[in-house]
């Protein structure tokens, strides 16, 4: 890159460059690598300075400030109020709480928030589907028609009902109860949600309402301003791939010019009879975000979601006159298994699997993990067996036992008469840290903030499930040569030489510790 400005050969700049930076101390040696490339070799005390420096920032070490001065909201979950949470949703809630908790850890200001569609025909499904428990509850035989929701949770719905109504909605049309009903069972299955999202250590800074937004004009207030900027007009759209012209009936709709920012088609907003479109209260709902002054959006959604992507990523960019970047993270489907078998429904829920099954069956932390060993995108096998297994395969074992071993360490430490605070850990002789197993471990620590940002800048936190596993790998391969070579092992007769090969011990522990709480996993401090 710079031979031509500089009117140089290429190996003539690294030659000079190569000089100049083995004067640094840091460095041990620079080597021309080819005409573009420099090799460079750090001092051990390079390495040795990471360990301290862990130690001295405790958790904070790989801490950035990347994302400063960035507020982000991450919706995440935001599954329809008509039931208990199914595995998908688990992933989803899982990704997004450990997305939100990676971004605040590499610096940005992050809101947590759930949109409850609380406006929909669904809604009027789950109050028609309670109503039949509320009947059951007085005794009368429930009328599960097709197209309701089976499923046993609704029972203490109807029960619950009872309580509150007695006997007052019975033998009355639909008209007198839907609104009441569907008001009360909403509000129990949200109560329901929290208490799942809780069992796995999810907690949402911002519940937002579709019926509250719709009620108060945003859908109005957001396509006028669409309206101002010449993004919505009266039309006829083409008809969909695949239908034949004589199978679509031409209708004039109100349209959002949505290829004008980036979108294949123009997309409806309001229906020819007059009634808005389910995209219409989307477009309120991203209004209000980019309204309240969010720098990005983050939308968590299922991967049946795709072909909303572009028209969301559309609206977002015309309301915020391009300013707000909205990215769109689809999270792929979770299949279960259990003794070489698909996992079987669940009979309260009726038709699918139920967060609480999953948490029930491998506990948070298992299932946290878990679901984080695969990029979002990517389908997912869990399998129980597998996943509660002790051994080297199973990645939420395997970085459990490393901190669990760096935890002993210092146990039998203090046990010795050796004191083993961080603070005296990070006043050590580190000298004594010199075989190149002690200093591949340094290694692998060091990356870690880098780590953080590449994982942050990309929204990937399984980038640090990965990570974990393979600084585990490393802290369990210098405890595995200890046995065989005693020189490695952490505890020696010298007081000081113990301190330091502790100090490297419990560096990793720190940054196990770190990594864990963004994936929402409690460290281990002994293993049964």
């Amino acid at each position: 890159v710079l031979a031509k400005p500089a009117g140089q050969p290429p190996r003539a700049i690294a030659e000079a460059l190569a000089a100049r930076l083995t004067a640094d101390p840091r460095i041990v040696s620079a080597e021309v690598a080819g005409p573009g490339f420099l090799n460079l070799r750090l001092s051990p005390e390079s390495w040795r300075a990471i360990v301290r420096a862990a130690l001295v920032e405790g958790r904070d070490y790989g801490r950035s400030t990347m994302g400063r001065g960035v507020r982000v909201n991450v919706e995440f979950v935001s599954a329809n109020p008509t039931g208990p949470m199914h595995v998908g949703h688990t992933r989803g809630a899982v990704f997004g709480d450990a997305l939100a908790a990676l971004l605040d850890f590499a610096g940005h200001e992050v809101t947590r928030e759930y949109y409850i569609n609380d406006a929909g025909a669904q809604v009027d499904v789950l109050a028609r589907s309670a109503y039949e428990r509320y009947r059951e509850a007085h005794g009368l035989s429930p009328e599960i028609a097709e197209g309701l929701y089976p499923g046993d949770y609704l029972i203490p719905v109807g029960e619950a009902l009872k309580a509150k109504f007695g006997d007052a909605l019975l033998e009355r049309p639909e008209a007198d109860w839907l609104a009441p009903v569907r008001e009360f069972a909403t509000a129990e299955m949200m109560q329901m949600i929290r208490e799942d999202l809780a069992l796995l250590g999810v907690k949402m800074d911002v519940f937002s309402s579709e019926k509250a937004i719709t009620a108060s004009g945003k859908i109005e207030e957001a396509i006028a301003a669409l309206r101002g900027m010449g993004l919505i007009y009266e039309g006829v759209l083409e008809p969909p791939k695949g239908k034949l012209p004589e199978d679509w009936e031409e209708r004039e709709q109100t349209l959002f010019r949505s290829t004008a920012h980036g979108d294949d088609v123009d997309r409806p907003v309001r229906k020819s009879d007059g009634s808005w479109t389910y995209f219409a209260p989307d477009i309120a709902y991203h209004w209000d975000k980019v309204s309240r002054g969010f720098d990005q959006l983050i939308d968590v959604l299922g991967a049946d979601h795709g072909g909303y992507v572009k028209r969301l990523k559309a609206v977002v960019s015309a309301l915020s006159g391009g300013r707000v970047p909205l990215e769109v993270k689809l999270i792929q489907l979770v299949k279960l298994f259990k003794n070489g078998e698909p996992f079987k429904m669940s009979k309260r829920a009726g038709t699918f699997v139920t967060l609480r099954d999953v948490v029930e069956q491998a506990g948070p932390d298992v299932t946290r993990f878990v679901m984080l060993t695969r990029k979002n995108d990517a389908a997912l096998d869990f399998d129980f067996d597998k996943v509660l297994e002790q051994s080297k395969d199973n990645p939420v074992f395997y970085v459990q036992y490393a901190h669990a071993r760096v935890c002993s360490v210092v146990r039998k430490a203090t046990e010795a008469g050796i004191v083993a605070t961080d603070a005296t850990l990070a006043r050590a002789d580190l000298g004594h840290l010199a075989h190149e197993a002690e200093l591949a471990l340094a290694k692998k620590i060091a990356e870690w903030p880098r780590l953080v940002e590449i994982a942050a800048r990309g929204q990937e936190p399984h980038r640090v499930a990965f990570y974990l596993y393979e600084l585990a790998s490393d802290l369990h391969a210098l405890w595995n040569r200890g046995n065989e070579d005693a020189a490695l092992r952490f505890i020696q007769e010298d007081a000081d030489v113990s301190r330091a090969k502790i100090a490297l011990a419990r560096a990793a522990g720190v940054v196990i510790s770190a990594g864990l709480g963004i994936l929402g996993v409690t460290p281990a401090e002994e293993m049964r």
